[in-house]
C-alpha cells in the first residue's frame, strides 16, 4: 500500500515546516514541502495529497495581521481547489501561524461562518513562550485528538487569543488550556493569551479541519521536554498522537 502523501504548505516567513515534515514522516507518511506559488501557478496540484498542513512561523512578517498575507493567497488563489480537497473527505490541520491563515482564510469556522472568529494579540501585549498544559474533549469529533485526553505542549505566538462573537459550540472546541492538574480558568501565564472559554485548539463540524496555537512538532520525543532527565517522560512525545492518528484516518481515503 502506498504511503500517504502530506503536503506542508510554506511561504515567505513559515519557518516550523521542519519539524511538521519530521513529525509526519515519523507516524509514517510521505511529505513534500512546497511553496505556495506551486500550486497558484498550478505546477502542483493538491489534489495528489490526503493532509494539507499550514505549520507555524510569521508568514509574509505577519503584516496586516497575522497570517492575513497568505490567508488571502490561500482563499483567492486556492479558493476552489482547498473546497474540493475538504469535500473529498481529506484533512487539513493549522499549527499556529496555521491557525490564524485557516481562520482568516474562512477555511476553519464557526456555524459555517454565521459566528464571526478571529485570533489576535495576548493580553499579556508580549510575545509568550512557554509550556502549556492542554486538556482535549472527549466528545469531540476532531479526528486529529482520537483518544487524547491530556497534553502537555510548547507555544510561541503574539496573537493567540481566540476572540468569537458569541458562544461557541462544544463540537468546535478540541483543546482548552488548564492547569497542572486539568483544570479550567486558571488564568495567566496558563492560558498565555487570554484565549476565550480558554481556547487552544478549534475544529470544523467534520473533525477533520484542525488548527492549534501550541506546536505539536516540538514534542514528538521524550526528550524534548523540558524536564525529561528529571521526570517520568515516555520515548514518545504528547505531539505524535496528533500525527499519527492523522496518517491512519488517511489510510482509509
Amino acid at each position: 500500500m502506498s504511503k500517504v502523501r502530506v503536503l506542508v504548505l510554506r511561504a515567505p516567513g513559515t519557518n516550523c515546516d521542519m519539524e511538521t515534515i519530521f513529525a509526519f514522516e515519523q507516524a509514517g507518511a510521505e511529505v513534500s514541502r512546497l511553496h505556495i506559488n506551486r500550486f497558484v501557478r498550478g505546477n502542483e496540484r493538491l489534489a495528489d495529497y490526503q493532509i494539507m498542513v499550514v505549520p507555524g512561523g510569521f508568514t509574509y512578517g505577519d503584516d496586516i495581521a497575522a497570517g492575513r498575507v497568505l490567508a488571502n493567497e490561500l482563499r483567492l488563489g486556492l479558493g476552489e481547489d482547498i473546497k474540493r480537497f475538504v469535500a473529498d473527505g481529506k484533512l487539513i490541520l493549522g499549527i499556529c501561524n496555521g491557525f490564524q491563515v485557516l481562520v482568516k482564510a474562512g477555511i476553519l469556522s464557526v456555524d459555517g461562518g454565521k459566528i464571526p472568529l478571529t485570533l489576535t494579540d495576548n493580553d499579556s501585549g508580549r510575545f509568550e513562550c512557554r509550556w502549556v498544559y492542554l486538556a482535549a474533549d472527549p466528545e469531540s469529533p476532531c479526528i486529529f485528538t482520537r483518544g487524547v485526553e491530556r497534553m502537555y505542549l510548547p507555544v510561541a505566538h503574539a496573537e493567540g487569543k481566540v476572540v468569537v462573537a458569541g458562544e461557541v459550540p462544544d463540537r468546535n472546541i478540541v483543546l482548552r488550556y488548564t492547569d497542572e492538574q486539568g483544570n479550567l480558568g486558571a488564568g495567566y501565564p496558563l492560558n498565555p493569551n487570554g484565549s476565550q472559554a480558554d481556547i487552544a485548539g478549534m475544529c470544523d463540524d467534520t473533525g477533520r479541519i484542525f488548527a492549534l496555537m501550541p506546536h505539536p512538532e516540538r514534542f514528538i520525543r521524550g526528550t524534548q521536554h523540558p524536564r525529561w532527565t528529571r521526570c517520568e517522560v515516555g520515548e514518545q512525545g504528547d505531539g505524535l498522537r496528533i500525527f499519527q492518528n492523522a496518517v491512519a484516518w488517511a489510510e482509509s481515503l
